[in-house]
């Protein structure tokens, strides 16, 4: 296979300000999401924690996919108390055990991004992926056009994920 380039050049000044800092929290989505407690089913809240919650991911890789998000704004786990870390963890088994039961997947990727370079969209607000997988999920739209089909509306997710939480 003949490996292809793309150029974006606009993609460098991007690469360049990712080092500079930021401020605090300031606007951070996830830390209006965590705050918005009367908005849940607008922003997509499944649950919320002592010191997490759980929300769908708006541009999933696939239908049913969650973040487990710790409302304390950090990009070090170590930050995190055991307490929140425990809770992070029972959120990502529950979160893969009420996928299961919707969606009937034949696996899951979980995974967090620590830093831009990880591949981070918040770098600087940790948080978890749970994405549910079938055997075969990739078509010729992301083999050839890099480009992700989504069966189920966000909507119909919301509803089909809430209804077994």
């Amino acid at each position: 296979m003949t490996l292809e380039s793309i150029w974006a050049g606009w993609r460098m000044s991007f690469i360049e300000g990712a080092s500079l800092e930021r401020p605090s929290h300031v606007g951070c989505v996830l830390c209006v999401i965590g705050e918005s407690i009367d908005q849940d089913r607008e922003l997509r809240v499944i649950t919320r924690g002592s010191f997490c919650y759980v929300v769908m991911n708006i541009y999933p890789y696939t239908s049913g996919h969650l973040m487990v998000v710790p409302y304390a704004h950090s990009a070090s786990l170590s930050e995190f108390t055991t307490e929140c870390r425990r809770e992070i963890f029972d959120l990502l088994d529950l979160s893969v055990s009420k996928l299961s039961a919707v969606y009937s997947p034949h696996g899951f990727n979980l995974g967090v991004n620590l830093g831009r370079a990880a591949g981070a969209g918040i770098a600087d607000h940790i948080h978890f992926h749970v994405v549910p997988r079938w055997n075969g999920d990739t078509n010729f739209m992301t083999t050839t056009a890099g480009t992700r089909v989504q069966p189920e509306s966000l909507e119909a997710s919301y509803d089909r994920i809430i209804s077994k939480w």
